[in-house]
């Protein structure tokens, strides 16, 4: 599995991008949607976790570039400022299936990928 970690707070996207690469998932990291968009242009991934706010371009629009971009690449949503009720309508507006709050725990955040790459 390749995962794209987007997320402005490099210390938290360096930090997830490590602890997945130790447990055998493949994690490539990047602090900005221009940067997620030139990267998928020369790499394939499996899933892309977004954070919903992105400093220049929020998370639901990089989704929506990345997904024209790239079809059959899965999304999952990260943020510090939600609820479940947020999910609810964020995940309906987006199409996205789990948004986790952070702090991210790592055994979850894994869950939710092989979660995903079974559907």
């Amino acid at each position: 599995m390749r995962v794209l970690l987007v997320d402005d707070e490099q210390e938290l996207v360096e930090t997830l991008a490590e602890r997945l690469n130790i447990r055998g998932i493949e994690a490539r990291w990047v602090t900005s949607g221009d940067a997620a968009l030139e990267l998928i242009d020369r790499e394939d991934f499996d899933i892309a976790v977004l954070d919903v706010k992105i400093p220049g371009m929020n998370g639901i629009n990089l989704r929506k570039i990345m997904k024209e971009k790239r079809p059959e690449m899965k999304f999952i949503f990260m943020t510090g400022h939600g609820s479940q009720d947020d999910f609810a309508a964020g995940s309906a507006e987006t199409g996205v299936d789990y948004y986790l709050l952070k702090p991210v725990s790592i055994d979850e955040l894994i869950l939710k990928m092989n979660n995903l790459m079974n559907t």
